[in-house]
């Protein structure tokens, strides 16, 4: 047994784990209470099975690739860092990253990533054509929008509870150059930030770092960042079409002590941060995708600046129709209690892909706290402002919401488990997730 977290390091639980090197490997590692794992980056307990955790990282090889469609067959452990150095150079990227490169292909496609583009180019699954798919009752199938689509809609963000994601085919767009033309907009309160994202939804990308410290006047300001693939007529004299990719470099040795976190600090940051964002604000700079899409990935182990306890991430979605003043509830909450993230992200979201991916047509907020105090019943508060506006969180980043708050929030619920009990009749693939939210409670 081994001690197993999320990137959040809460809960820590024991679990057996496996690394088969072949798909036989894998059906034969198979017992009840089995989950899937990729690169550890969900941030709770979603890959952690219940008795067993697969860890697929040792499948990363790519099958096949066709140039002339951006069609690409690879197996569920190739992470998008290597996809993006390897077909990059070549004039390719996924259509959609989430917040760090280092999450494997079966991962995303599990939870369904979505990125700065959702708004108007969907989430990771909108570009997965087929899944080869091992299920609990041992049948290694096929899914796609046409052969088993159940099972396909019910595994792209079905966080790995429909069986073991072995390959997949998927699409990838053609680029000229690896940088992003960018444009940041300094918003001075909440209602300039959602006005400046409403502006940009002509813009491929989109996001706004919230200085969540600020409060009364300045609630909710704002560094929205609009970003668009440049040509090589863009680039300065010299530059490569593709920047070199960034390893992390500097990084976290220890677990920080709680004490660092704490409302000075977060309000030191935060007003440096913005002032300095806020300074390059009108214009329009070339930038290197690596920083624009992953500006944590240079910080190697940067959960540990939380401390040894690990900490929460909050990511809520709500529909747009009353979003303002929820977005105000929660943001001037979370000024007043002090220990908030130093990176806030808010952003424009269209409609998920698969039966219970998080994505629906609104604003989603994510927020880190620390694991320390009163922080549970405090987001239980937070839920309960989420599920009142029509709203839900996304599993992917969570470790503690109850059974109620997320019954509530994925209507098409009844429907996945009808689709999971049809391939998994005996129960075999369970996380500690779907324990805690979707499997029957036993007597």
């Amino acid at each position: 047994m081994t001690l197993v977290s999320g990137w959040g390091r809460f809960p820590v639980v024991d679990s057996d784990v496996l690394r088969p090197r072949s798909f036989e490997a894998v059906g034969e590692a198979v017992v009840v209470g089995s989950v899937a794992r990729g690169n550890g980056r969900a941030y709770g307990d979603a890959a952690i099975g219940t008795v067993r955790t697969i860890a697929m990282t040792g499948f990363d090889r790519v099958r096949s690739f066709d140039p002339a469609t951006g069609r690409i067959r690879l197996e569920a452990g190739v992470l998008l860092s290597d996809l993006i150095d390897t077909f990059g150079p070549r004039g390719f990227l996924p259509f959609v990253v989430p917040g760090t490169r280092f999450v494997s292909v079966g991962g995303a496609i599990a939870a369904d990533v979505h990125g700065k583009n959702h708004h108007c180019e969907g989430g990771f699954g909108r570009y997965v054509d087929s899944i080869l798919l091992r299920t609990g009752q041992g049948e290694t199938i096929e899914v796609s929008r046409e052969q088993n689509s159940d099972a396909f809609f019910a595994t792209v963000g079905g966080m790995g509870l429909t069986g073991m994601i072995l390959e997949a085919t998927m699409r990838l767009r053609t680029v000229e150059t690896g940088w992003i033309r960018e444009r940041v907009i300094s918003a001075s309160d909440l209602d300039a930030a959602m006005r400046a994202l409403d502006a940009g939804d002509a813009a491929t990308y989109s996001v706004a770092w919230i200085d969540c410290a600020a409060r009364g006047r300045d609630l909710g300001r704002s560094l929205i960042y609009l970003g668009e693939h440049a040509a090589k007529d863009e680039l300065a004299g010299g530059a490569a079409a593709f920047p070199v990719g960034q390893n992390p470099g500097l990084g976290v040795p220890i677990d920080l002590p709680s004490m660092t976190l704490n409302r000075y600090s977060i309000r030191a940051f935060n007003e440096l941060y913005y002032r300095m964002g806020a300074r390059r604000a009108g214009g329009s700079h070339v930038v290197s995708l690596y920083p624009y899409f992953f500006p944590l990935d240079s910080i190697s182990d940067w959960n540990r600046i939380y401390g040894r306890r690990g900490f929460l991430q909050h990511q809520c979605v709500i529909p747009e129709a009353g979003a303002r003043a929820v977005l105000a509830d929660i943001l001037d909450r979370v000024a007043r209690r002090g220990d908030a993230s130093f990176l806030a992200v808010l952003k424009k979201l269209g409609q998920g892909e698969g039966i219970l991916s998080f994505p629906l047509p609104g604003y989603t907020l994510a927020l880190d706290f620390p694991v320390k105090g009163d922080i549970l019943n405090f987001l239980d508060e937070i839920d309960r402002l989420v599920v009142a506006a029509g709203g839900r969180l996304y599993l992917a980043k969570d470790a503690r919401q109850s059974r109620a708050t997320f019954e509530a929030g994925y209507p098409a619920l009844q429907r996945f488990n009808a689709i999971r009990k049809a391939l998994d009749p005996a129960g075999i693939i369970r996380s500690k997730l779907s324990q805690r939210l979707f499997d029957e409670v036993q007597p």
